[in-house]
């Protein structure tokens, strides 16, 4: 009888299972989550903390009084995308495309880890191509212009760029002053080849039991974001998560107080985001 009773249990867990995980999205993420917790693709470590805290000593430790704690290694995600888009007329360009889930910056070269700025405000206000065709047409104008010449750049009648702009202003990308029209963002730069620039070979390999950030921003926004910056041409043809492996490196000061900074262990250069340091 008891072992009858268990027999019955167990059918009734795996049945539940069963039905959890083909009707259930949330149960099947979990399941997934927590079997592919320990191992996860990462790009390559080319710079070990060491080197790292060995070559900025100088500027880190200001005398003998501060010293080095032991630095913690934590992986932050990127979506690698596979795209095609039209380089010129005759011309298509085939690449790849590296995007931060957490800043969410298109990285424009992995040797010096420029990236772009302005994506991040977009994709939290959710950026429509119609939307985007203002701002591309006010960043090829040095990021601003009249209300006449971005209509005759646009070819689109007044009252349509009226009824475009408000929904920009709105969603505070862009600010108007008189009669122009400007990006609501310092320093942006948004008008980029869609293509990141591959200084060296992005190996991928399996780690284990390592630390990784959270996301700020779900793969299906950066897909939206890319293909509605990009245009119609625009296509990506497979998309991959990868994950930047980031060194805290921190100095505590003779009052007892500590300083952290953040270095990217591809490149070996400091990290200023501020989304970095959570």
């Amino acid at each position: 009888m008891r072992y009858a009773s268990i027999i019955i249990i167990s059918a009734i867990v795996i049945l539940s299972a069963l039905w959890a995980w083909n009707f259930s999205p949330p149960f099947r993420t979990k399941v997934e989550d927590i079997f592919s917790a320990n191992t996860f693709q990462t790009l390559e470590v080319r710079y070990s903390a060491e080197s790292i805290m060995e070559r900025h000593r100088k500027d880190l430790l200001k005398d003998n009084e501060h010293v080095y704690l032991s630095p913690t290694l934590k992986f932050y995600p990127y979506l690698l995308m596979e795209v095609k888009y039209n380089r010129s007329a005759e011309k298509t360009g085939e690449g790849i495309i590296l995007w931060g889930l957490v800043d969410g910056e298109m990285v424009i070269n992995t040797s010096t880890w420029e990236k772009t700025h302005g994506f991040s405000d977009c994709i939290a206000s959710n950026a429509t191509r119609q939307e985007f065709r203002i701002i591309n047409a006010l960043a090829g104008h040095g990021g601003s212009c009249d209300r006449e010449g971005l209509s005759k750049f646009l070819n689109i009648e007044n009252n349509v760029l009226d009824t475009w702009a408000d929904v920009c202003r709105k969603k505070s990308l862009i600010v108007q002053s008189g009669n122009t029209y400007r990006l609501h963002l310092q320093n942006p730069r948004l008008q980029v080849t869609p293509e990141t620039r591959l200084d060296q070979n992005l190996v991928t390999k399996q780690t284990k039991h390592a630390i990784r950030a959270k996301k700020r921003f779900r793969n299906a926004q950066v897909e939206q974001i890319a293909r509605a910056a990009f245009g119609p041409d625009f296509a990506i043809r497979k998309t991959t998560e990868v994950f930047l492996p980031v060194y805290s490196i921190t100095v505590q000061n003779p009052d007892g107080s500590q300083m952290t900074t953040y270095w990217n262990a591809l490149n070996g250069s400091r990290i200023s985001s501020p989304y970095f340091t959570e």
